[in-house]
């Protein structure tokens, strides 16, 4: 029997959402929302019945029945950090999104609106692998200064979905592989799948590794102290400068790798930036390599970047001798929650408990 599924995906300024059959997808819609609309309430939470609204519409102008719905999905927020896998949207794990434990973000949202949607109609709601997920073994934690440990915090959803899928199409399982998922977007994170866990990965929000189109990545810590303690730039700002408007976006003005490829095909500077990019995300590649201990089978590459060849090439210039390079460009969030509730719908996985 299929399953129909309502998947919703909550950003900062737009809610994605799909409705899906089993993998199947019938429809999607991204709705937009201005800042207009959006500067209106006082904190994210507050938007549920704004979002919950349209999407309702939407369902409505589509000729859609949610009565026919099997199970809704959200996107997971900043829960506290949780083991990967699918999670029922159980009332703790509301109370935390709600609550915002590791900070707002319009993800948060996700969980929330599944839930309520879901109790409306008597089915079950779902939240899987947010960007919290930790499975770090306990010697990736120690970062050299006791007040500050190491975290986990990286693209889990799509890192997940792309190791299985890796699996599925090897006819193997995920449990039974060494993988480097490396995910190139907005932001950069590279993990080690050590049998069906992320035992180490780079922060990929406001941590270390490699420099990507938004965020600065790890740098060199006395100059970081010198910057906060000049006297020329508030918190804010200085987290600004390395989240948000740092990598590409600090030295080249832009946070599109396209742009980046086309500046350097006459512009010595941006040539050298974009290969200190392949550089930097080679040695995060190697890095991970030694956590598994040399024993990798593989070595996936996603994210938006991952459809630039150039990229792509130069990684697998760097790093294929470590194993053979799998790409699957882009990141579809949406089938890749479906994926989720199907395969606890199904029986193929047993929903986690938050």
């Amino acid at each position: 029997m299929s399953v129909k599924s309502l998947i919703i995906n909550p950003g900062s300024t737009s809610t994605k959402i799909g409705v899906f059959e089993d993998e199947t997808l019938l429809f999607e819609e991204t709705l937009r929302h201005s800042t207009e609309e959006i500067s209106k309430f006082a904190c994210i939470v507050d938007q549920k019945d704004f979002r919950k609204s349209i999407i309702l519409d939407l369902m409505k102008e589509k000729d859609f029945d949610i009565h026919t719905l099997d199970v809704v999905v959200g996107r997971g927020g900043l829960l506290k950090p949780i083991p990967g896998g699918t999670y029922e949207v159980s009332d703790d794990l509301l109370a935390d999104l709600k609550a915002g434990v590791q900070g707002e973000h319009a993800s948060n949202l996700g969980g929330i609106l599944a839930r309520e949607i879901a109790g409306e109609i008597g089915v079950k709601s779902y939240i899987v692998d947010p960007v919290v997920v930790d499975e770090l073994m306990p010697e990736a934690r120690y970062s050299g200064v006791p007040e500050i440990p190491r975290i986990s915090i990286f693209h889990a959803l799509n890192q997940k979905a792309v190791a299985k899928r890796y699996a599925r199409e090897n006819g193997k399982a995920y449990e039974d592989l060494n993988l480097i998922v490396v995910h190139m977007g907005g932001g950069v994170s590279v993990g080690a799948h050590l049998k069906g866990k992320v035992i180490d990965v780079f922060n990929a929000l406001d941590g270390d590794g490699a420099f990507s189109p938004e965020r600065a990545g790890g740098v060199p810590t006395g100059g970081l102290i010198k910057m906060c303690f000049s006297g020329n730039y508030t918190e804010k700002e200085v987290y600004k400068k390395f989240v948000g408007n740092g990598g590409l976006n600090a030295y080249l003005n832009t946070n599109d790798m396209r742009d980046v490829m086309k500046m350097a095909e006459t512009d010595d500077h941006a040539r050298e930036i974009r290969d200190a990019f392949m550089l930097q995300v080679s040695k995060d590649i190697g890095s991970m390599a030694c956590v598994l201990k040399g024993k990798v089978d593989a070595v996936i590459v996603t994210g938006g970047i991952a459809y630039n060849e150039h990229i792509v090439s130069g990684l697998k210039e760097a790093a294929e001798w470590i194993a053979p390079f799998t790409v699957y460009p882009g990141e579809d969030e949406l089938l890749a929650l479906a994926q989720g509730a199907l395969r606890v719908m199904k029986g193929e996985e047993k929903a986690m408990q938050y």
